[in-house]
């Protein structure tokens, strides 16, 4: 069975989306072991719940993010992972780290890619009065959230709309989205070639499958 390692920061909803899929057996694999940057994070009591290893390194004790990175890539290998998945990871990856998994490494980012990489996206999105939003999933690259998009889920916004419930809708479709690409690259339906996202042997538009 194909395995992954999960990265995480915080509360891991994509993260359970995951385990439930794996569970279920809607990814046909399972989930090695959940790294976190952050200790308090709550994404590791749901895999400890699922009775997955769950590890916490601290970036201060590491002189600086290629240290940490190096340690983090070791200990990421000893559990010998076919795919590096980040749900929800707020570290910037070294050039090393996202070399080390090149081609192996998927990404979901709240905001319909190119636009708003970074940070504050459902901010972004109703400070400049959109009246659409929504997630992407990505290979990662060194360009910040601007690796091959696979595929993108859209969301209405509605006037009035407060960033919570932007938030709620967006990530009700990111558990939807990311474990489907997950089971893709795993059946081996998915790949990275030529700084492209391939699907079942044809590379995908720019923003994924199924844009419109």
């Amino acid at each position: 069975m194909k395995k992954l390692v999960v990265l995480i920061s915080g509360n891991g909803s994509n993260l359970q989306s995951i385990l439930d899929a794996c569970a279920s057996g809607r990814i046909n694999g399972s989930v090695a072991a959940v790294f976190s940057n952050k200790a308090s994070a709550y994404g590791l009591t749901r895999a400890r719940e699922a009775q997955v290893p769950a590890c916490y390194l601290d970036a201060s004790a590491f002189a600086d993010r290629a240290a940490f990175d190096c340690q983090l890539m070791q200990e990421i290998d000893a559990f010998s992972p076919d795919l590096v998945v980040l749900a929800g990871y707020m570290r910037i990856l070294s050039p090393q780290f996202v070399a080390h998994y090149q081609d192996r490494l998927l990404n979901i980012h709240p905001s319909l890619l190119p636009k708003y990489p970074g940070l504050h996206t459902h901010r972004q999105a109703l400070e400049n009065g959109d009246t659409q939003h929504g997630t992407s999933v990505h290979f990662v690259t060194d360009e910040l959230d601007g690796g091959p998009v696979i595929l993108q889920a859209k969301v209405p916004i509605f006037a009035g709309d407060t960033e919570e419930e932007i938030t709620a809708r967006v990530q009700h479709q990111e558990h939807a989205i990311y474990p489907l690409v997950i089971g893709w690259f795993l059946e081996g339906r998915l790949v990275m070639r030529d700084n492209r996202a391939w699907l079942d042997g044809a590379p995908l538009p720019a923003q994924g499958y199924a844009s419109d």
